[in-house]
């Protein structure tokens, strides 16, 4: 990385600088110049007590200056004669590669040290000590939010999320697979769920809407500190998975707003089983055909109102009356009274979970 990093600047500069201009590595040979013959060049002449000297240096007609990770320089930039500008040029290169190439390393480090920990890639003692290596905020507040792309173009989505969230030093774009971008977000301490979807909502828009890219995003609940971030990437994992199982129209899928619906997906199986057995002891949900289960569905939505229900239907009263003593006699549960509808719901759900065969996180 730092070659190229390093050759794009010479090469911008050549020009501005009259002379034959490079960089050499600690094993003293030349990655970058401006003279594209001399890439690969060694200088056996410059020894390591050189590079570890602040001061600059003159050899065989050029002048060398030391940069990079103190005490000792990984690097030094050369540039052709002897005299004052010579010197002067050296210094300004060392300045400006050795900035260059410390933003560059952390973004890098800070990046992959993210991915490390929300993929619990590494070890919690190690996460303090990094971090304060890398000079991260631990007493800010952040959330992660999962990016799963459900159709792919030719544009690049992580380029278009990099370009979203251009402040590096707070927010960080991750590629977890081919599909899947984790967004770690500096944000607020006394954030609204509601801002976090507004937020998502502007990316899932614009994926769409410019590029014809459609996703979906699980939101984590936001953490104080470095650590809990693992966290906060697993609930949005399960967010998607269980916004895939229950509510497959939504785009946009909260941990925290999924209620009753993360109950029910962490249950056993077998749990689920004997439940559906013992609600449905005269007759099976199967024995409900689509429409009876398709007014239930807009029975629940209108919050057991029956007067409503009927009216957003198109159907008499006595008509949706009729059809709920039907489910009543069929199942043993009379949708109008309360206890009984929570237990039809949660049998519903169950219903859906185990079709579904999710995977767990």
């Amino acid at each position: 990385m730092s070659n190229r990093l390093f050759q794009g600047v010479i090469h911008q500069m050549r020009d501005t600088i009259d002379r034959t201009i490079g960089v050499i590595d600690e094993t003293s040979v030349v990655i970058a110049c401006s003279e594209l013959g001399k890439i690969g060049e060694v200088n056996e002449h410059i020894t390591s007590d050189m590079l570890t000297s602040s001061a600059p240096f003159v050899l065989n007609g050029y002048t060398y200056k030391s940069f990079g990770n103190k005490p000792r320089g990984e690097y030094a930039v050369f540039v052709a004669g002897n005299d004052f500008a010579a010197q002067k040029y050296a210094a300004i290169l060392a300045i400006s590669l050795g900035s260059i190439k410390q933003y560059y390393d952390e973004k890098y480090d800070r990046g992959n040290f993210i991915k490390n920990v929300i993929l619990d890639n590494i070890l919690p003692g190690d996460i303090y000590l990094k971090s304060r290596e890398l000079r991260f905020n631990a007493d800010v507040t952040r959330v992660c939010m999962l990016i799963k792309i459900s159709s792919k173009t030719d544009i690049s989505a992580y380029d278009v999320i990099q370009n979203l969230f251009p402040d590096k030093n707070k927010d960080f774009v991750i590629n977890i697979n081919e599909t899947d971008i984790a967004l770690v977000k500096e944000i607020r301490n006394d954030i609204d769920s509601k801002d976090l979807e507004k937020l998502a909502s502007s990316i899932v828009d614009t994926l769409s809407g410019e590029f014809y890219t459609h996703c979906l995003i699980g939101i984590g609940t936001p953490v104080v500190g470095i650590k809990d971030l693992a966290r906060s990437f697993k609930e949005a994992q399960v967010a998607l998975e269980v916004g895939k199982v229950f509510d497959t129209e939504r785009t946009i899928v909260s941990y925290d707003n999924l209620g009753i619906a993360r109950l029910v997906y962490q249950l056993p199986t077998t749990l689920c089983d004997m439940f559906l057995k013992e609600v449905f002891k005269r007759g099976s949900i199967e024995s409900l055909d689509q429409e009876t289960l398709f007014t239930i569905q807009r029975f629940f939505e209108n919050n057991l109102n029956v007067s409503e229900t009927s009216r957003k239907l198109f159907v008499h009263r006595n008509t949706l009356v009729y059809r709920l003593e039907k489910i009543k006699k069929l199942t043993g549960l009379d949708l109008r009274e309360f206890e009984d509808a929570i237990v039809f719901k949660v049998a519903l759900m169950v219903k859906k979970y185990l079709s579904s065969n999710p995977i767990k996180y």
